[in-house]
């Protein structure tokens, strides 16, 4: 597994690869640094682990809008300090299964206190 260092709304963060996956990694933190540097800027929402949580659902509610199943990847990427269980290898069937997974892996990114910093 390979690691990249990322920078999502400022914030660096050492992600785990799959071999092969980059571009698709790479893609994945725009798509969530654009979300959540669109819901800061709109200066209603402050707080970084709030922000990230408007930013999940509303990725997880543009995909149930298009209509197709979850894509088909290898396991997601992991920040460095956290190991992918059994329950992350498999990919979602559906989207209700993809809003859960994302949920509570920002619970386990968030920590017990739900902050991000």
């Amino acid at each position: 597994m390979k690691q990249l260092e990322v920078q999502i709304m400022g914030q660096s963060y050492l992600l785990g690869c799959p071999d092969g996956g980059d571009s698709r990694l790479l893609e994945a933190v725009e798509r969530v640094d654009t979300a959540m540097c669109k819901i800061r800027d709109g200066g209603k929402v402050r707080a970084r682990d709030r922000i990230a949580v408007l930013a999940a659902l509303n990725l997880a509610f543009d995909l149930a809008d298009r209509g197709t199943p979850a894509p088909q990847a290898p396991a997601p990427a992991h920040p460095q300090s956290l190991r992918s269980d059994a329950a992350n290898d498999q990919p979602p069937a559906d989207n209700d299964v993809l809003l859960t997974s994302l949920l509570e892996r920002l619970d386990v990114a968030l920590g017990e206190d739900g902050r991000l910093i």
